[in-house]
């Protein structure tokens, strides 16, 4: 059906190192997106957790995949396809993560350190899906990364 280009190299540990780095900061961008939109809803509507935290994941789930899609796993992988796996994701994240923000905020436990402890849950278990899953076998492989080869053949 969707033809995928293929790469098969083993990452250094420097390059794996590199990817680490660059995922955490975009995911901390993202995070600053998720945080903010999750606050101004908080001071400007009267809704309750989930809508404002729905709104927020959407937001900072739509740039961190546009980021670490481009620069940190340099996939040339169909689009449609990469989205797909990754929606599959947020459709077991999602509902967990709501369904333990709305429980735990219910308990009387602080929306933001609700908010905080489901941002680092996310930016761990959607590395290691990102990286096994959704790009395995197709990093290093779109325009970006083969510029970077060039210059290091050159070197």
């Amino acid at each position: 059906m969707f033809k995928e280009k293929k790469n098969y190299r083993k990452l250094s540990k420097q390059e794996n190192r590199i990817q680490v780095i660059k995922f955490t900061l975009f995911s901390i961008s993202a995070g600053i997106i998720e945080a903010a939109s999750f606050a101004l809803l908080t001071e400007l509507t009267p809704w309750d957790y989930r809508p404002r935290y729905l709104i927020a994941l959407t937001l900072s789930v739509l740039w961190n995949f546009t980021l670490n899609r481009e620069f940190t796993f340099k996939s040339a992988n169909n689009v449609p396809v990469a989205m797909a796996k990754v929606a599959a994701f947020y459709c077991v994240f999602t509902p967990l993560s709501t369904w333990w923000g709305d429980e735990l905020t219910g308990i009387g436990w602080n929306d933001y350190i609700v908010l905080g402890i489901t941002m680092a849950a996310n930016l761990t278990t959607e590395f290691l899906y990102d990286r096994f899953f959704v790009y395995r076998g197709t990093m290093n492989t779109n325009k970006r990364a083969e510029r970077d080869g060039e210059k290091i053949e050159e070197e």
